[in-house]
This record gives C-alpha cells, structure tokens and sequence, in this order.
C-alpha cells in the first residue's frame, strides 16, 4: 500500500484538519466529524445536509458552501457516518426552517440517517430524508436492499442546494430532491481495485487484461467480470444499460413530520424517450484520467443524439470517486426547465464553482 497518510487511524481526522485550514469559508468539527459553513444557520434557509463514507471525495465535504450542502458527514474510509454525527450537523446548521438529508441507499447510510432523524425530532428540529438509490445495475445486491445511491447524489446535492439558497420550504426542497432522484440513472465500470488503507490491501482482485462492469462505489462486485476491450465498447454497455432501463418500482421510508413517524412511499420513475433533454457526467472514480473522461463523453454523446436525446448540461471530471480506483461512471438526469434553472445557479464550494 503505496498512500499520503501517517497513522492509518489517524486518515480522516487529518484530511479533515487539511480541509478546515485550506478553506476557512468552511468550520470543521472533529469528533464526531462533521463540516459546515462557517456562516450556517442561514437564517430562513433550509439546511441541505449530506454524508457517507470517506474514500469518495470531493462527494460530500467539497461540496459543502453557498449553492450546495449546509454541512457534510464524513464516516470513516468507506465506512457510515455516526448517527450523532448527522444529528449534531444538523443543530449546527438548522435555522429553524429544517433540515434536509439526502441520504445514499446503502444499508448503513439509510438506518444511520433515519436515527439522526428521529433524533432532531425530538429536539424540535424540522427534518425530512430524501433516498437517492439511481445505480442501474441493482435491484439489489449483498451491499444494499434495492439500487444503489451513486451518481445522481452530487446533482441532487447542487440542484436542492440552489433551491434552498432561493428559499424554497422543506417539503418543496424534499420533493425537488425526489424528483431528481426519479429522473436519475447511472452505471460504473473498474479497471482496477482500490485500497481501504485499514484494510492495507485491493478490495477485490482483477486480473491485468480484466475489466468489472456494474460496480459500486466502495468495490461492490458489478454485473459481471470480462476482457478489456475498447472505450466505445464500454461505453456502449453502460449507456445501454440505463437507456434501455424500463422503469423501476420501489417503496421507500421517509419521515413523516405531521405524524412524526415513518411512512412508506410508492415510486416509480419512468422510461426515458426520444426528445429528452439531460444533465450528464461522466465522472472518474478517481484513478482514470481526464483526458480519458472526453472519450467516453464523445460516445455517450453520439449515443443520445441517435436517439434524439440532448445534453443540456455536462459534467466531466472527478466528482464521486473510489480512492484510486481507475474506471468511470456515467449518470443521466433527466432535466426540464426548473431543474436546468436550479443548476445553473450560482455555487461556491471547494469542489463546484461556477456563477460567483
């Protein structure tokens, strides 16, 4: 294991002390973890909060600021973040106008966030949790019950960040999160493992001329293992993947706050069609580079015009990675006018700028 640390306990605490003196615009708590703006509680301002493993920076830390979260629950290297971690971010930065978490759906996020909530209930706080669960690869999966919050998460976490700065309420920055999370898809590839530095060793094993399509951001085995085999080709299997998904049907916990209970939810998003326009990324999970991100974006690109799509918006670069991982995602979020005009608002945040 070859990485920038000192004690592998010490990992988080550290990068999180490197945050707070890099970006002073920003207050970082250690112990429990948590980061938010220095100018939080905006007063009036629903408080969008985030968090999740390390390991898959600049999501959720860097995406902390003006247009974006209110705060940012770091866990441990893949690992869930603390229900007093979550809890205590949301007194630091609630106004009295709420508290909105959007929560990835991966087992110990979802229970981990669901306890924060019943928590800030009871101390009088305004919260509601929204899931993202967008990765087209599962229904389920040994990691998850139902598909997995990827790449949806960090245009969720712009687009309910800008509506929040304009001063939309909680229940309508919840249902502008929820219908983010119905018009989004994404898949990912690996090319190469990554190293927990706890565990000191690959997450998983691929062989030099292998390729996992359909993984999840902490190494969860994909679809399947193949050859390598060119950037179209493989391009070509994840765009199919979430072009051709049908639809899918879940039911999902959120926080009732008039009954001040939990209550099931039936969803469905729909097949996306011809005449469409998208905000896409094509995101690295942290070891591929750039120049090879425009590749894949060419094809995905050639694919949607064939089908009379339009990429209104892009998004290419390193926004939700896995360590070093070397490989790609790619999310499509299906976009109308209101979605475009909440993310082309102006963001200010160590990992999204644009506008200020």
């Amino acid at each position: 294991m070859k990485k920038l640390i000192n004690a592998v306990d010490d990992v988080v605490k550290e990068q999180l002390e490197g945050v707070a003196v890099a970006h002073p615009e920003l207050t970082v708590k250690i112990g429990p973890h948590y980061v938010y703006r220095a100018d939080a509680p905006v007063a009036g301002k629903v408080a969008v909060v985030s968090g999740g493993g390390s390991g898959h920076e600049p999501m959720h830390g860097g995406f902390v600021g003006m247009g974006m979260l209110a705060g940012a629950c770091p866990g441990e290297v893949f690992t869930s973040p603390t229900p007093d971690q979550m809890y205590e971010c949301a007194k630091a930065v609630d106004s009295g106008a709420g508290v909105l978490f959007l929560v990835k759906n991966y087992t110990g996020d979802v229970l981990n966030f669901e306890t924060a909530a019943e928590l800030a209930h009871a101390d009088g706080i305004k919260v509601q949790n929204i899931l993202v669960d967008d990765d087209v690869a599962v229904k389920d999966s040994l990691y998850t019950a139902g598909r997995r919050g990827v790449g949806t998460t960090v245009i969720m976490e712009k687009i309910v960040g800008a509506a929040a700065e304009a001063g939309k309420d909680l229940d309508a920055c919840a249902d502008l999160a929820r219908k983010v999370n119905l018009m989004g898809r994404s898949m990912g590839m690996a090319l190469t493992s990554c190293t927990v530095p706890a565990a000191g060793k690959p997450t998983f094993d691929l062989g030099e001329n292998e390729m996992e399509i359909g993984i999840g951001i902490h190494g969860e085995p994909g679809q399947k293992r193949m050859a390598m085999t060119t950037a179209d080709e493989i391009t070509e299997m994840m765009m199919n993947e979430i072009l051709d998904d049908k639809g899918y049907s879940r039911t999902v916990r959120e926080w009732d706050r008039e009954a001040g209970d939990w209550v099931d939810k039936h969803l469905t998003d729909e097949p996306y069609s011809e005449g469409d326009q998208f905000i896409v990324m094509v995101n690295s999970m942290g070891g591929t580079p750039v120049s090879e991100l425009y590749a894949v974006y060419r094809k995905v690109d050639e694919m949607m015009k064939a089908r009379g799509m339009t990429i209104a918006r892009k998004l290419i670069g390193p926004y939700i990675t896995s360590l070093e991982m070397a490989g790609c995602s790619i999310t499509l979020v299906k976009a109308d006018d209101e979605l475009l005009g909440y993310w082309d608002a102006p963001v200010n945040t160590p990992g999204l700028r644009w506008g200020v």
